[in-house]
């Protein structure tokens, strides 16, 4: 099987990286379209696999083709590659909002996956939620995940529309958590610590805290009761969350990069 990753930008490569180091695919398998020839040249220079800048050498080779650029130059690629496609080839596409419908009204193809990964990837700890057009076979879907598991935990949607869900969960759901930590570091700097000592403080607490839910059966509300006494210190926080409807805003944010990712695909 010959795998085409289209586009070389962060998620490109860290796909790349993940199948190679996984051994699933071997790296004359596997091909990267960059969009200049010397990027492509640059690239060649420190990592396995083909690279080329020229779609005409690649695409109609390919058994699976990646689409990993950014939704707004998705036009762009589907004007660049549609002529050299071929009946039967199998295509994924991680650009945020763009529908199996766009992709398949543009390249004129059947068998197109819809999936959704985030940063963690790039350590293997990411999560992939995909779906799939009719026409892909179930050896085709388990060929899929095993690649998309390369780079953490998968799960498999029916419906469309949850892949704009998961874009707002777990596709932007780092960003919230960093932005959550920002916030944290921030407070313990002006508590007196220094840079590096906030940044430990906070790390470790997520760190620890994400081990311990994901070691256990017990629920979040479970976990906030065990930390939060009556009366004590994390009360006095949890109250001012409460009062400034910090959980409110958590859930209109979600789902205003839910709304988003579906105005994407329009």
């Amino acid at each position: 099987m010959k795998i085409l990753i289209l586009g070389s930008g962060n998620m490109g490569m860290t796909y790349a990286q993940g199948f190679l180091k996984s051994r699933i695919v071997k790296a004359d398998q596997l091909s990267i379209l960059c969009r200049s020839y010397e990027k492509a040249n640059l690239l060649s220079q420190s990592h396995e696999g083909q690279f080329f800048s020229d779609p005409a050498l690649c695409v109609p080779e390919s058994d699976l083709l990646i689409l990993a650029v950014k939704p707004q130059d998705s036009d762009r690629l589907f004007e660049q590659i549609k002529d050299f496609v071929e009946p039967g080839q199998v295509f994924i596409s991680i650009m945020a909002g763009v529908t199996l419908h766009r992709i398949r009204t543009a390249l004129g193809v059947e068998k197109v996956i819809r999936a959704m990964p985030n940063l963690p990837a790039q350590i293997g700890a990411g999560v992939t939620a995909f779906t799939s057009s009719d026409l892909v076979t179930r050896i085709e879907l388990v060929m899929v995940q095993n690649l998309l598991s390369t780079t953490g935990k998968t799960l498999y949607v029916e419906e469309e529309r949850m892949i704009d869900a998961a874009t707002a969960i777990s596709g932007s759901g780092p960003a919230y958590v960093f932005y959550f930590m920002q916030a944290m570091m921030e407070a313990a700097r002006k508590m007196g610590f220094s840079d590096s000592e906030a940044e430990l403080l906070v790390g470790q607490t997520f760190t620890g805290a994400v081990d311990l839910y994901n070691k256990s059966d017990l629920s979040c509300a479970n976990w906030i009761s065990r930390v939060a006494s009556k009366g004590g210190t994390t009360e006095a926080a949890l109250k001012v969350f409460q009062d400034t409807e910090l959980h409110a805003d958590i859930i209109a944010g979600a789902e205003a990069a839910e709304k988003r990712a579906r105005e994407l695909g329009q």
